[in-house]
């Protein structure tokens, strides 16, 4: 999953249009096997819901969500991709969600005959969508048994490079264990995503700056003043 720009202070890094950096890549899977590149500007529909499945997208810059809409109108974002993620594989002729970009993004097309027919491309594939069913069973989780600040620290502690889950071994500064974020999703869209009403959202969020967990710099900036205290509110320890 990939939401923010993020950088940390003292490194006086920003980034603009890309996702949490530790995942960047310059380079794409799909690149190697004749994949065309498209660009598409922010909010751009990639493919609707429904659409006939013909291709396969790898997400190489910005970031993408997928969701589902119920037929009364309420979404369920389903997944935010990072560069490098590949979505549009489908269990049927058709689509089963939407693709919706979040910020200016390239992505790299390929015709579903052509994956066929390769087995190399294929491996490429299954390496991908193996690491991508991790993410998954790790929202379900979320979707399931975690609290609401539960869920929004997950959210928060998941755009931090290196941090939280097995392995981490902290800080390399105690001192110094801030970090910014720059959101690209709205309230709205975050509260799609954890399964949320966004006034559950906003108040959570009110209530780790109360805490002094974070610091709301703007609407779309948020600042970590310890990551180590935020990864102790996900549930996880």
């Amino acid at each position: 999953m990939a939401y923010f720009d993020a950088s940390n202070p003292s490194q006086g890094a920003s980034f603009a249009h890309s996702a949490a950096p530790v995942f960047s890549s310059e380079t794409s899977s799909f690149s190697a096997f004749g994949a065309k590149a498209a660009q598409y500007d922010t909010h751009s529909v990639v493919y609707y819901e429904g659409d006939p499945s013909k291709r396969l997208y790898e997400l190489v810059k910005g970031s993408v969500m997928l969701y589902k809409l119920l037929p009364d109108g309420r979404r369920q974002v389903v997944e935010v991709l990072r560069p490098g993620d590949i979505f549009g594989l489908a269990g049927s002729d058709e689509y089963d969600c939407t693709a919706e970009t979040l910020t200016e993004a390239e992505v790299n097309e390929i015709d579903l005959k052509q994956v066929e027919r390769s087995n190399e491309l294929q491996r490429t594939l299954s390496t991908c969508l193996t690491n991508q069913m991790r993410v998954l069973h790790e929202h379900a989780v979320l979707l399931g048994r975690k609290s609401a600040v539960e869920r929004v620290a997950s959210f928060l502690m998941h755009l931090v490079p290196d941090r939280g889950g097995i392995g981490c071994v902290g800080p390399d500064n105690e001192e110094q264990d801030g970090f910014d974020l720059h959101l690209h999703m709205t309230r709205q869209e975050i509260a799609d995503y954890l399964g949320l009403t966004i006034e559950t959202v906003s108040r959570v969020v009110s209530d780790l700056k109360r805490r002094g967990v974070i610091r709301v710099d703007k609407a779309d900036k948020i600042h970590l003043n310890k990551v180590c205290s935020l990864c102790q509110m996900t549930g996880m320890h």
